[in-house]
């Protein structure tokens, strides 16, 4: 055996957690004959729905998204975290079903979720045009029964004060032929005493109805919750032996926040959980990678209950008995030759048109004409990906000749509006062009005149954001090679603990995605510049 068929053999012998780094939570879970299909939450960022592929479990490559324009979705606005949650995707009568729920609020216990569905004859589209669905509550979800009926669940949002906000989990038919829901709406499940029951999926196996759900909250107190009954509508029993997977009272588990889970059948008859975790730099500290997919060995005896041995997430998982499918590795570097953006990038609050992301003017450059502020909510010009490990890097060459300044083009470590690192080109008040560093932490920005670079006269200037664990450190090239800039800046700002802000009991802000890295351009007086980006290459070290 050659040593690149011993490490395939070996790669596919398990699968290692998480299966998708970097932000891709709230996981749905597919198979349609021999592939896998897993659709994850995109929140403010298009494309909406990221979904990957894989044949074996162990090897997955991105399709890039679903919502790509704003026909399916529209993001103009969207808070932070607010938007694509929970996605679900099933497949029916040759057609796949994609649920969205699209969350506008956060204040006071209203949410302002709308869900809407969408259909394809095929996962790469084309999609038909939205159905609107209810309002109700968010996680919504579609269960296809042996019957041939089809039954919309969700959360069920209770607005009152002094209620449960999560007021069960509720269940109305959809007719598939008119689009449409029909019927009454009705509470399936209240939940465990554990509370903050939500993300339901439903399943029909060895004569029971399977109810899962998410409960707990997003965070370290997150749990799978299993139920079952011999009925649709119930009553439904919670397995006496408590979650079927979590990481609470675990703080030395490396995967925490286990929770949010979709179950998947293989081939053989072999079950597996896709949920969601977090990777913590320190003991339930944050987590910059943002949540993450895992994926489980479920054991599901005849009669009994599905069991994960011990109930806790593992870093390495027994793989299913099929033949290893290993994808191509995805170029470290982007020239931008393609005529669209590659499955990586994803773009703020609007989608990736050519009115604003160039790939045609200029051969092999990306071209992004600028936008919004870092608080503008309409139309910001940022071009990111996701950070997928703990150390890593993405360096880019830009060309910018600003005027003022109130142009900016450089490249950033992101979080959200209020959070964020940033070194760009600009132009001071003397005339120069000049690198300047500006970061903000809960939107307190701090300046760091001491830092700045003069640029004039350099037309290629070369930047790099480099992630050493909870460092960003940013690095330049004016022609005579790199040099770094003199100051550490705080990784752990760019996380879902550091962004969750509760004033007197309620989300004034919440962080539901992860770090991102990537290409920034504001136009603030709105004249019309634009930078162009000759390669990116992101490297994990």
């Amino acid at each position: 055996m050659s040593t690149d068929t011993a490490d395939v053999a070996t790669a596919a012998w398990s699968i290692r957690n998480p299966v998708l780094a970097g932000f891709h939570p709230d996981p749905s879970i597919l198979r349609v004959g021999d592939d896998f299909y897993l659709a994850t939450s995109t929140f403010e960022w298009y494309p909406g729905v990221r979904v990957h592929h894989s044949r074996d479990l162990v090897n997955w490559r991105p399709l890039g998204g679903i919502i790509t324009d704003r026909r399916l979705l529209d993001l103009r606005g969207c808070g932070d975290s607010n938007g694509v949650w929970a996605p679900d995707l099933t497949y029916h009568d040759g057609e796949f079903h994609l649920v969205y729920s699209d969350v506008a609020s956060f204040a006071s216990g209203y949410w302002d979720p709308q869900n809407f569905l969408i259909t394809a004859p095929d996962i790469a589209g084309p999609w038909s045009d939205p159905v609107k669905l209810h309002g109700r509550g968010f996680d919504a979800a579609l269960f296809h029964d042996d019957d041939g009926t089809s039954w919309l669940l969700s959360m069920s949002a209770d607005w009152r004060p002094g209620r449960d906000r999560f007021g069960g989990i509720e269940i109305q038919q959809y007719d598939r032929a008119a689009r449409r829901l029909v019927g009454r709406p009705r509470i399936l499940f209240t939940g465990t005493p554990v509370g903050v029951t939500e993300g339901p999926h439903l399943y029909r196996h060895d004569g029971w109805y399977w109810l899962i759900t998410a409960e707990g909250g997003t965070s370290w107190e997150h749990q799978v919750t299993v139920a079952r009954s011999r009925e649709l509508f119930g009553p439904y029993e919670v397995d006496p032996d408590g979650p079927l997977l979590t990481s609470v009272g675990r703080p030395d588990l490396r995967l925490q926040k286990a929770g949010h889970g979709s179950l998947v059948q293989t081939p053989d008859g072999g079950w597996y959980l896709a949920h969601l975790v977090g990777r913590p730099y320190s003991p339930l500290g944050n987590c910059v990678l943002g949540r993450e997919t895992a994926i489980q060995r479920v054991e599901w005896p005849s009669g009994g209950w599905p069991r994960i041995p011990g109930g806790v997430p593992a870093e390495e998982v027994a793989a299913p008995d099929l033949a290893p499918h290993p994808w191509p590795d995805e170029p470290a570097t982007d020239d931008f030759d393609a005529a669209e953006l590659a499955s990586c990038w994803s773009t703020l609050r609007r989608p990736a048109t050519a009115d604003w992301v160039d790939l045609r003017s200029r051969p092999s450059h990306l071209r992004v004409h600028g936008g919004q502020s870092p608080v503008g909510r309409q139309a910001p010009s940022l071009v990111a990906r996701r950070v997928g490990a703990t150390h890593c890097s993405l360096e880019t060459v830009v060309e910018f000749d600003p005027v003022d300044h109130r142009q900016l083009a450089g490249i950033t470590a992101y979080y959200n509006t209020l959070n964020w690192h940033h070194l760009y080109l600009t132009r001071a008040d003397d005339g120069r062009t000049v690198l300047e560093l500006l970061s903000s932490d809960n939107g307190r920005r701090t300046p760091y005149p001491d830092l700045t670079v003069d640029a004039s006269g350099v037309d290629r200037v070369g930047l790099r954001a480099v992630f050493d664990g909870p460092v960003v450190r940013f690095d330049y090239d004016l022609g005579a090679g790199w040099q770094r800039l003199p100051v550490d800046l705080d990784a752990t700002i760019l996380s879902d603990e550091h962004a969750a802000l509760i004033i007197d009991g309620e989300p004034a802000a919440w962080g539901f995605t992860g770090a991102f890295v990537g290409l920034w351009v504001q136009d603030l007086g709105g004249d019309g510049v634009y930078a162009d980006f000759d390669r990116a290459t992101y490297q994990e070290h």
